[in-house]
């Protein structure tokens, strides 16, 4: 087992309490991500990493940070920030138990671990700015921040704005009233 996430284990491997700390800088192996944003591939990908022997395996403790590009939901621009996750997982010994991550060949690969960490932090609709006021939705060309969009008026409607530019009556008028008679009765 080899690679840039792989880590041997043999010497704190059924020593529980023994600890080793690395820190690596590796490339992303492949491109991590799809839809607006992603980690490109060979993007550099910082690991501070803590293993810790215990009774059942190796407790991984990882601090990931990487940089993510893509566009902007909104007004479609180019926009690159950085990511950090963290994440803690046990890898198990070998006994013929079903477990999700194991030691194998006294190593423990975190390939996976830190793919699916920085993939599922990735923003869903990414931002360039969190005020972004996105596109005009008439000419398609990016409105100045502060710009309140005006919605348009269906032109089958337009007979019903005309009707709202009429003054309407003042019915806070204090003048008698004729057809209004006093009902109440002592």
């Amino acid at each position: 087992m080899s690679g840039p996430f792989a880590f041997p284990v043999r010497d704190i491997a059924h020593r529980a309490g023994e600890m080793r700390e690395f820190e690596v800088v590796a490339p992303a192996p492949e491109k991590w991500g799809e839809g607006l944003v992603a980690v490109a591939e060979g993007e550099p990908v910082d690991l501070d990493v803590r293993l810790e022997a215990v009774h059942e395996g190796i407790l991984v403790t990882a601090d990931v940070r990487s940089r993510y590009t893509g566009v902007c939901g909104r007004c479609l621009t180019d926009i690159a920030q950085s990511v950090e996750v963290e994440f803690q997982e046990l890898f198990g010994y070998s006994e013929g138990e079903a477990i999700d991550f194991e030691v194998q060949d006294d190593h423990v690969d975190l390939e996976n671990l830190v793919r699916d960490s920085i993939v599922l932090s990735l923003p869903f609709q990414p931002v360039c700015q969190p005020d972004c006021p996105g596109l005009d939705p008439v000419t398609g060309e990016k409105l100045a921040a502060g710009t309140v969009r005006e919605t348009p008026i269906d032109e089958r409607w337009s007979a019903l704005a005309a009707l709202n530019t009429i003054t309407p009556p003042d019915h806070d008028d204090e003048g008698a009233r004729p057809d209004v008679s006093h009902t109440e009765k002592s």
